[in-house]
C-alpha cells in the first residue's frame, strides 16, 4: 500500500507540474502577442506616430501587469462569491492556498497577459491624436478595475457565470471588453484631422509599414494558441490533451477561413488583394473562435472564420460612414466581431443559449462603455485627450516621446 500510495502521490505531483508548466507556456504565448499588436499597430499608423504607439503598447503591458498584480487579480477571483455582483478585495496572490491543478501564481500570469490584451486592443483605436499621458492614466483604470469585476461576472464565478454565460477564452470577456472601451475613448477623442470631408467622404490615411502589421499579424496569430488553448487549463490526462489538439485545430482553421474568405470577398467586390483587410480577415477568424474553439468540427471553425472574416470588412466601411476613425480596425475586429463570436456559440454548443449569450455580451458592453466614457470624460476635462493641431500635424512621436521611429525619412 505504501508503494501504491508513492506512485500515486508522484503522479499527481507530475501531473501538477505538467499543468503548470503548459499554463506558463501558454501564458508566455499570450504575453507575445504584445508584440504582435505594437507591430500591427505600428504598421498601419504614419510614420511621424510610430514611437509613441510603440511606447504605449510596452508601458500598457507593464502598467497591467502591476496594477492586476495589485488590484485586478484580487478583484477578479479571490475569495469572491459565486453568482455575486460586487466582489470582495482579498489579500495578493501570495496569500492564498489551497488545492489546485496547476501553481496559483501560473495562473496569475496567465490571467494578466489577458488583461494586457484587452488593453492593447483601445491603444491602436485611439493612436495617432491621443495624449499618451492620458491613454496610461486610463490604462490603470480599465486594468485594475473596469476588466476585473466584468472578468469576476463571468470567469470569477460571478452572476454571469450562473446565468449560463459561455465565453471560453474571450471573444466577450477580452475583446468585445476591449472594444467597448476603445469605442468610448473614439467618441469623445474625434476622428483624426483629414480623415473625413464636408460632405461624408472618406479620405484614407495609409499605414507606413505593411511589412510589420503583417509580422504583427502572423505574432498574434501564433500567440492566439496560448490565448485559446491555454484556456483549457489542463493537459495532462488524455482528454484535456486531445482537447487541446482540437483548439489547436479550429483556431488555426477559423483564422484561414477569416483570411481566405477577406481575400475573396476584396477581390469580387474591388477586384483588389487589400492586404490590410486580409490581416484583419485573419484576426477577425481568430476572435470569432474565440468564445468557444472546442465545440465545432474544423470545417465549421472555417466557416467561422470566413464569416467573421467578411462581416469585419463591412463593419470597417459602416463605422467609415459614421465618421468614427479607427485607424487599425480594432472596433470592428475585436467589438463587432467578438459580439458575433459569442453570439455563434449556441449552434455548436448545445449547453449554450442565445439569451444567455445575449444577455451576457450587453452587460459586457454596458459595463465597460459606460464606465469607460466616465473615466475618459473626467480625463478630458482634467488633462484633456487630445493632442494640439500643430502636434497631430506634425506627429506625436517627437511631443510625446522625443524620438522618432524613421528620423531619416520624416525629416
Amino acid at each position: 500500500m505504501d508503494d501504491l500510495a508513492k506512485v500515486s502521490s508522484s503522479v499527481t505531483e507530475l501531473r501538477f507540474a505538467l499543468d503548470t508548466f503548459y499554463f506558463l507556456i501558454s501564458g508566455a504565448l499570450v504575453m507575445w502577442m504584445a508584440a504582435g499588436f505594437a507591430m500591427l499597430e505600428a504598421g498601419l499608423v504614419r510614420s511621424k506616430n510610430t514611437t509613441e504607439i510603440l511606447t504605449k503598447n510596452i508601458a500598457l503591458y507593464a502598467i497591467a501587469c502591476v496594477v492586476f498584480l495589485l488590484v485586478g487579480y484580487n478583484i477578479m477571483y479571490v475569495d469572491n462569491t459565486k453568482g455575486g455582483i460586487i466582489p470582495s478585495i482579498a489579500g495578493l496572490i501570495g496569500s492564498q492556498a489551497g488545492d489546485a491543478d496547476h501553481s496559483l501564481e501560473s495562473d496569475f500570469f496567465f490571467q494578466v497577459v489577458f488583461v494586457a490584451t484587452a488593453m492593447s486592443i483601445v491603444s491602436g483605436a485611439v493612436v495617432e491624436r491621443m495624449k499618451l499621458w492620458a491613454f496610461l492614466a486610463f490604462s490603470v483604470v480599465l486594468t485594475g478595475f473596469i476588466y476585473p469585476l466584468e472578468g469576476y461576472w463571468t470567469w470569477g464565478g460571478g452572476f454571469l457565470s450562473t446565468a449560463g454565460f459561455s465565453d471560453f477564452a474571450g471573444s466577450g470577456i477580452v475583446h468585445l471588453a476591449g472594444a467597448s472601451a476603445a469605442l468610448a475613448g473614439v467618441l469623445l477623442l474625434g476622428a483624426r484631422k483629414g480623415k473625413y470631408g464636408k460632405n461624408g467622404e472618406v479620405h484614407p490615411i495609409p499605414g507606413a509599414n505593411m511589412p510589420m502589421a503583417t509580422l504583427g499579424t502572423f505574432i498574434l496569430w501564433m500567440g492566439w494558441f496560448g490565448f485559446n488553448g491555454g484556456s483549457q487549463l489542463m493537459l495532462s490526462d488524455a482528454a484535456n490533451a486531445t482537447a487541446v489538439g482540437k483548439i489547436f485545430l479550429n483556431t488555426n482553421a477559423s483564422a484561414a477561413g477569416g483570411a481566405v474568405a477577406a481575400l475573396l470577398f476584396n477581390k469580387i467586390v474591388w477586384g483588389k488583394a487589400d492586404l490590410t483587410m486580409i490581416l484583419n480577415g485573419a484576426l477577425a477568424g481568430l476572435v470569432a473562435i474565440t468564445a468557444d474553439p472546442l465545440s465545432p468540427s474544423p470545417l465549421v471553425a472555417t466557416l467561422i472564420g470566413a464569416v467573421a472574416g467578411v462581416i469585419v470588412i463591412l463593419s470597417i466601411i459602416g463605422f467609415d460612414k459614421l465618421r468614427i476613425d479607427d485607424p487599425v480596425g480594432a472596433l470592428s475586429v475585436h467589438g463587432v466581431v467578438g459580439f458575433f463570436g459569442v453570439m455563434v456559440v449556441p449552434f455548436t454548443n448545445i449547453e449554450a443559449h442565445f439569451s444567455s449569450q445575449l444577455f451576457g455580451a450587453a452587460v459586457i458592453f454596458g459595463w465597460v462603455f459606460v464606465a469607460s466614457i466616465i473615466v475618459w470624460a473626467i480625463l478630458k476635462k482634467t488633462m484633456g485627450i487630445r493632442v494640439s493641431e500643430e502636434e497631430e500635424y506634425n506627429g506625436v512621436d517627437m511631443s510625446d516621446c522625443g524620438i522618432e521611429a524613421y528620423p531619416e525619412f520624416v525629416r
